[in-house]
């Protein structure tokens, strides 16, 4: 069977003649980019796909959301050495944000948010009150007539409004301390939020994409299940039914800890939970994650760290996890084989390659 054969069947709930392997491979892409190891447009070309195919990886992630963000609030951007500065100005206040790029890891963080308190719910909710969104389908209409057999054309909707916050805007400190100050305001803003996600999340569902994940980044010691059942299954159950009901796939990102929130999310009705991380690396044994996942139509995406692709970790130690992993998803058809979350930038291409090989050698199913 191809890559594509065995991803669907698992999706349809049918057996594939081996565990599907799929792997996320942008930001080991971004690094060879920043590397000159690949030129700039490498990830939106042709041989990014027969890069893939090379490697003997199945392709999903587009790394893009198919629509574009208009602030009708206005946007100032300024570029300070490796500091990027936005500000939005509103009649409340101007809400100012800065992401600092760190070449030794090829990737950027926060050092300081648009959410600092309380005081900027009023400026926040002017912003999304007035933010609007237009259709970017032309990546997604290139690869879905270029995927062919090596996998699946995927797009993002937005995050749910509450892990918008947690994970870009504020962080969960200044969001929980603003729950507990402000909560009716906190409600008042997520749902202006919701009312401009929506509109966003319907040009998702209309793109030519054949499966759309909410790109959460979802970590159960960052968000409890008070606050999981309050502001992020409402709008996870919403969004995976409209999925459904269109035809297409349904995925949400839990990249972090499992053991507290897997069983809430695998109740959502999202088809599959990606990017799950597995002890000795997450907090949860692969062999535990079916047992609380007991929605048996949950698809359980993941399983290799992506530390276990770089030389931190040695040949042996990365071959028997990789056995172990497979010694359990071989039972039964409901997971796939994949990265949790990336392969970072000192990935070994070695590594890699040797998946695709150990997946023919112990893969198939008992």
């Amino acid at each position: 069977m191809t890559l594509r054969e065995r991803v669907l069947a698992v999706l349809r709930g049918e057996r594939p003649d081996r565990v599907p392997w799929f792997g996320d491979l942008d930001y080991w892409a971004t690094a060879l980019i920043a590397r000159g190891e690949r030129p700039a447009d490498f990830k939106t070309s042709a041989d990014y796909l027969r890069w893939h195919e090379d490697l003997g990886v199945g392709f999903y992630l587009q790394g893009y959301f198919p629509f574009r963000t208009i602030y009708g609030s206005g946007e100032r951007v300024r570029q300070d050495g490796p500091r990027r500065w936005r500000e939005l100005p509103t009649p409340h206040g101007t809400l100012r944000d800065c992401w600092e790029y760190l070449p030794s890891s090829c990737s950027e963080g926060p050092v300081e948010h648009l959410l600092k308190s309380e005081a900027d719910l009023a400026a926040l909710r002017y912003v999304y009150s007035r933010m609007s969104f237009e259709p970017d389908y032309d990546l997604a209409r290139r690869r879905r007539s270029e995927v062919g057999e090596r996998g699946l054309t995927l797009c993002y909707l937005p995050k749910s409004p509450f892990m918008q916050l947690v994970a870009l805007e504020g962080g969960i400190e200044a969001v929980t301390f603003t729950a507990a100050a402000a909560p009716d305001e906190l409600a008042e803003t997520l749902a202006v939020m919701k009312s401009a996600f929506d509109k966003a999340a319907r040009i998702a569902l209309e793109s030519p994409a054949e499966a759309l994940m909410i790109p959460e980044n979802l970590s159960s010691e960052v968000v409890g299940p008070r606050f999981f059942e309050a502001h992020v299954r409402p709008y996870q159950e919403e969004w995976a039914g409209r999925i459904a009901a269109a035809g297409k796939t349904s995925f949400v990102h839990m990249d972090g800890t499992l053991r507290g929130l897997l069983s809430r999310e695998a109740s959502t009705g999202v088809r599959v939970i990606e990017a799950m991380t597995p002890a000795p690396v997450g907090d949860l044994p692969i062999g535990d994650w079916a047992a609380l996942a007991a929605n048996p139509a949950t698809v359980l995406w993941g399983g290799i760290p992506g530390s276990y692709f770089t030389p931190a970790v040695d040949d042996a130690a990365f071959e028997r996890h990789l056995r172990e992993v497979l010694a359990v998803m071989g039972a039964a058809p409901r997971y796939v084989l994949g990265v949790a979350d990336q392969v970072p930038p000192d990935g070994l291409e070695s590594r890699v390659r040797r998946v695709a090989e150990i997946v023919e050698e112990a893969g198939r199913y008992r």
